[in-house]
């Protein structure tokens, strides 16, 4: 008897293995189209860059980074779940498998890159930046000695707290928070002298938050340009790939000119390039397990990095960005587009 509970309880740990193995086995492409949705990491809340509407409808250049892969893998921009993470949450969430994707929230760095994380292609470069009241009459780091800063967790942004702090000998004080609302409204509340995060969610913060967005001056932290960068977990190649490529398709359909009015008239394109680009000569889908006209779909669907930008945070927005460090190359930017060939 003891050997028959020993054998059965051996054949069900087995089967335990086995299972695991076999979902484990699964790429994240596979599981994705079988669930039918994209899990997708999002901000807390940040306008312009990922936050419900008032109809509770998510929108943003992350948002609709997102958008872009759901597209690539399952033909439909709405098939997304978008899960609201702090920088503390993002990357276990991430390497859990309880999100497929983070899209632009984080920095990628060597020690990340070295510890599970794949960084696919940057979609948004940004400095570091602070934000103060002007009554303070502060406008540089060199003048911030003594200053309160609130910073989240789990950030990049403890780094260069600490980094700045030591550089020029501000004795800089941290406060941290847990997640990305209670370090704002604690700033705001005046708990602290000044709010860290990169300078393009500073500017969003300030025009969605404060009362008198006037009120406050941001300021780069450092000298050093970020690349924020969609991110998947390690180990499974072609996931990284199709998330890439997913980004790439943006950025190279603005360097063709090609847009959500035209894409359709360029389908008759001669040029081989613009054809490769928009699956009408094949090869390129199907190299990364997907539908030769991934590309034209995203572009049919949201059009290309420019247009995402310009209705999102750009001209077009309520925050009123240029396109600076995140213009084409061609433009003096730092976008530039990969051969899809």
């Amino acid at each position: 008897m003891k050997r028959m509970k020993k054998l059965l309880m051996t054949g069900a740990a087995a089967a335990a293995v086995c299972t695991t193995l076999t979902a484990a086995s699964a790429g994240t492409l596979e599981t994705i189209q079988e669930r039918g949705r994209l899990i997708c990491g999002a901000s807390q809340g940040t306008p312009g860059f990922g936050a419900p509407d008032d109809n509770g409808y998510w929108r943003g250049l992350d948002v609709e980074t997102c958008r872009a892969v759901a597209v690539a893998v399952l033909g439909d921009k709405d098939a997304v779940d978008y899960l609201p993470l702090s920088g503390q949450q993002r990357i276990p969430a991430l390497q859990t498998g309880e999100v497929d994707m983070l899209p632009r929230t984080m920095t990628w760095t060597l020690q990340r890159d070295a510890n599970g994380i794949n960084f696919t292609t940057p979609n948004y470069f940004e400095y570091t930046g602070f934000m103060m009241p002007k009554s303070l009459g502060i406008s540089r780091v060199e003048d911030m000695s003594g200053a309160t800063v609130c910073v989240q967790t789990g950030s990049t942004t403890e780094i260069t707290v600490n980094d700045v702090s030591a550089q020029f000998s501000l004795n800089l004080q941290p406060v941290v928070f847990d997640n990305t609302s209670a370090t704002r409204q604690a700033f705001f509340s005046g708990r602290c002298d000044a709010l860290i995060t990169d300078a393009g969610a500073l500017a969003s913060v300030r025009a969605s938050m404060a009362e008198r967005p006037d009120d406050y001056v941001i300021f780069p932290a450092t000298p050093y340009v970020d690349a924020l960068t969609p991110a998947v977990r390690g180990g499974d190649d072609q996931w990284m790939d199709i998330v890439r490529w997913s980004v790439q398709a943006l950025i190279a359909a603005e360097s063709f000119g090609i847009t959500q009015a035209n894409v359709d008239d360029l389908l008759e394109s001669d040029n081989p390039r613009i054809r490769r680009f928009l699956g009408t000569d094949p090869g390129n889908g199907a190299a990364l397990g997907l539908e030769d006209d991934f590309a034209y779909q995203i572009v049919k669907a949201l059009g290309n990095y420019g247009e995402m930008f310009e209705r999102n945070v750009g001209m077009d927005s309520p925050l009123k960005l240029e396109r600076g460090y995140n213009a084409l190359y061609t433009d003096g930017g730092l976008m530039f587009p990969l051969a899809f060939q």
